[in-house]
């Protein structure tokens, strides 16, 4: 053997490295084997590099308000090859960060793509070396999921991988997607002056947030002219003479639609296939790996972290995964995830953030629901900074006043969520977010006045 460890993680994004780091911390002699760069699709391709972008597309939108602010200047332009060239930077350090910290941490770094090979066993192409480990945490994640009628030829027809890096913008685009990764690229371009069409299957865009935030996403995307069409299906697309001519469905209204390129936002499908899960009998479903509360699979000694395990496709999920199995691993205690009160941010403007059930989702758990509500409009802070679309909505159990789902959408409302949440987990109540006393004026407010609300007792509004 080329190598004996107590832990061999295959995948160094942000689950992956997490664990080894973890693991490495509690005494374990760790390697992780990546076949691409450190921090996975999240650092390089993912949820870096866009936040990068869409804070260039919040100052562009700012200058293109500018009478607004008092501010006349002549010529403007912007150059979007300069921001993903930024975004780039960005990542480079990042890059170098977990690469620091994997040193530091005595964790060894194996370039190339990992194979099991019977118990205990991972080979790593192309050098052919073996590594004898007594644990293996798979966190090989996800890629974007296709469909037959838009098959990804990454110039035309791409997905979130290609768009990342894309430094020369189409004149027109369709994001076939509504959910966060859609959105947030229809922020992006449609601030650089694209025209933008988003096409959703469900009947709204964010079809998983609550539907009253879903509606004021809506409205705000209508006043950017984002060109909305939601309940319909893509059925092909045609290139007709450098033109993509794409073909809905739409119940009593198909239609087809004329772009320069189309994005394909709709979902990502795990990274399980060519690992050997065959030949060690590691139990999947649809090619997601499954775990228990541990994350640990039905093999001993092999555990599964990430979007790879089809639990929560977000990265702050992966690390928390990754620190339950590396402590599972090291015999310490652990605590099971709830996934459902797991936090989710999406970073178009306005930002849309939340955890937790929705209105219609409590009431059909079978709980005594109360709304605690409150609009950005009426905050004194946000009308100052000029952002004032917006709400937010407590979904509260009326008997106890425990938060049962918080959803937001407005200005910085992702900052907002650690308040609401470490509420939820120290069973705090809306009566007691009501006490709390809030710095005025500041967005927070916004929380403690929908609590107040919740009680009946809101002054602002």
């Amino acid at each position: 053997m080329d190598g004996e460890y107590d832990l061999v993680v295959i995948g160094a994004g942000p689950g992956g490295y997490v664990a080894a780091i973890r693991a490495a911390q509690l005494g374990l002699k760790c390697a992780i084997v990546e076949r691409e760069e450190l921090g996975g699709v999240c650092l390089n391709w993912g949820c870096i590099p866009s936040k990068a972008l869409l804070r260039n597309a919040e100052i562009v939108s700012y200058f293109r308000r500018a009478e607004e602010f008092g501010l006349k200047f002549d010529n403007f332009s912007a150059d979007y090859s300069v921001a993903i060239e930024r975004s780039r930077k960005v990542v480079d350090r990042n890059v170098r960060g977990v690469s620091y910290l994997l040193r530091k941490n005595e964790v060894d770094h194996i370039a190339g793509e990992a194979t099991l090979r019977g118990s205990g066993v991972v080979e790593v192409a192309p050098e052919g070396q073996r590594l004898q480990a007594k644990n293996i945490v798979l966190a090989t994640g996800a890629r974007p999921r296709s469909i037959p009628a838009l098959p990804v030829d990454g110039h035309k027809v791409i997905t979130s991988k290609e768009a990342i890096v894309l430094d020369k913008l189409p004149e027109s685009i369709a994001i076939v997607g509504g959910g966060a990764i859609g959105l947030e690229f229809a922020y992006l371009y449609r601030m650089y002056g694209v025209a933008v069409t988003i096409v959703e299957l469900l009947p709204h865009l964010a079809p998983n947030e609550d539907q009253e935030i879903s509606r004021q996403v809506e409205r705000s995307f209508g006043r950017y002219g984002i060109n909305i069409i939601t309940g319909a299906g893509v059925t092909g697309v045609a290139d007709d003479g450098g033109t993509l001519q794409v073909a809905l469905s739409k119940v009593g209204n198909d239609q087809v639609i004329a772009c320069d390129k189309v994005l394909v936002a709709i979902g990502v499908q795990p990274n399980s296939g060519d690992l050997g899960l065959e030949s060690l009998g590691v139990a999947t479903e649809g090619g997601f790996v499954q775990v228990d509360d541990t994350m640990a699979t039905n093999i001993p000694g092999v555990y599964a972290i990430g979007d790879v395990t089809g639990k929560l496709a977000l990265a702050h999920v992966a690390s928390a995964q990754a620190t339950v199995a590396a402590e599972a691993i090291a015999g310490q205690e652990t605590q099971p995830l709830d996934y459902t009160m797991m936090p989710r941010a999406t970073y178009c403007q306005p930002q849309i953030a939340s955890f937790g059930l929705t209105e219609s989702q409590a009431a059909e758990a079978g709980h005594d629901v109360k709304i605690g509500k409150f609009n950005v409009q009426a905050n004194g802070k946000a009308l100052g900074m000029g952002e004032t679309d917006g709400m937010i909505k407590l979904v509260v159990d009326s008997r106890y006043g425990e938060i049962l789902g918080a959803h937001m959408v407005g200005p910085e409302v992702t900052e907002l969520l650690g308040e609401l949440a470490l509420t939820r987990l120290l069973e705090g109540t809306t009566l007691e977010i009501g006490w709390l006393v809030h710095a005025h004026p500041t967005i927070s407010e916004i929380i403690k006045e929908a609590a107040l609300a919740a009680e009946g007792r809101a002054v602002h509004m």
